[in-house]
């Protein structure tokens, strides 16, 4: 997919928003909903998404809607600062597949990350145990 083009609304995080398919939900409100990654790169990897908007990428977010959704992006970032207490935080957000961009819904991924730790590849491998990715959610969720 290239950086423009036109919004698909049977994405996978579409569908996430409507209930089509479920996810391991950390936060949600009327602005944002944050979830595990599948295919974490790290453990506690989050991803926060926009709701109410059809943005393919951080280019297509209306301006007027990118303050609160950035809002949200932080507090979970500094929820995962509490409960998890990384050595250091990654906060990525891609545009484009040359870029890395493999779900064509605006989406912030947030990765707790360990000195000296590596990190596994972006959406490859195996997905994650479901209730692993829970109680991750749960201990994150408990400081939002």
């Amino acid at each position: 997919m290239t950086l423009h083009g036109k919004y698909d609304p049977d994405n996978i995080f579409a569908k996430m928003l409507r209930g089509d398919i479920p996810c391991v939900k950390v936060f949600e409100d009327d602005v944002a909903l944050a979830f595990m990654d599948i295919f974490p790169q790290a453990e506690g990897h989050t991803l926060v998404i926009p709701k109410d908007v059809e943005a393919r990428n951080l280019l297509e977010m209306p301006k007027k809607k990118l303050g609160a959704y950035m809002e949200r992006v932080q507090k979970v970032a500094k929820a995962i600062d509490k409960a998890l207490k990384p050595d250091g935080i990654r906060v990525m957000q891609f545009n484009g597949a040359p870029s890395g961009q493999t779900v064509y819904h605006l989406h912030f991924h947030i990765i707790p990350v360990g000195e000296g730790q590596s990190m596994r590849s972006h959406a490859s491998g195996e997905p994650a145990d479901t209730e692993a990715l829970k109680a991750l959610a749960d201990r994150i969720a408990a400081y939002i």
